[in-house]
């Protein structure tokens, strides 16, 4: 019963970490080019490990698809507390503006399997819904502080535009055309 207990309450390796980490990268980069049908056995093999490997951190081809999209979202709140700390908050919020459409491109071959998971009432929705709106929050509350940005807006109505700007993902050369239009959003947003 002691052996269990310890097991259960004990942090996980260095290596099994670095594994987890590598895993979530390699799945990014393969699901990307290869959309959700991709193999399993190519993450393994690009992250550097077995098989098994991948399976004990994710069992099902699901839970790596969530624990990416997870990453991601992380990622994303993360950039918002860091430009929040170093950059003007017109540029902050621009720039994570930016880096919302850059993480939909680079994750176009995982958007039908990520629309899924995120667009239903999961435990997903609401965690990747509550760290967005924190993170565009954050940035909105500085740059409206600041004066800079008008007040009316609020973090739902920021992610609204970003998710209209990436709507037509599937079409050549929506990028450089999504980033202007953020460019056009952000500009309209200041205070003249």
């Amino acid at each position: 019963m002691a052996d269990n207990f310890e097991k259960a309450t004990r942090r996980p390796r260095a290596d099994s970490i670095r594994n987890r980490e590598r895993l979530l990268q390699a799945a990014a980069a393969v699901f990307s080019a290869g959309g959700p049908d991709a193999s399993l056995e190519a993450v393994a093999k690009r992250a550097g490990v077995g098989i098994g490997t991948l399976y004990r951190h994710f069992p099902t081809r699901e839970a790596l698809f969530e624990a990416v999209y997870r990453h991601e979202v992380d990622h994303l709140g993360d950039l918002a507390e860091q430009l929040a700390g170093e950059a003007a908050p017109v540029d902050a919020l621009r720039r994570w503006a930016h880096a919302h459409v850059q993480v939909v491109a680079t994750k176009k071959g995982m958007l039908a399997a990520l629309a899924l998971a995120a667009h239903g009432p999961s435990d997903l929705y609401a965690y990747s819904f509550d760290r967005m709106s924190k993170a565009a929050g954050l940035l909105l509350e500085r740059a409206v502080a600041a004066g800079e940005v008008r007040a009316d807006i609020t973090p739902e109505d920021l992610l609204r535009a970003l998710v209209g700007m990436c709507y037509m993902h599937d079409q050549p050369g929506w990028l450089p055309r999504a980033l202007h239009l953020v460019d056009i959003f952000v500009d309209g947003l200041r205070v003249r």
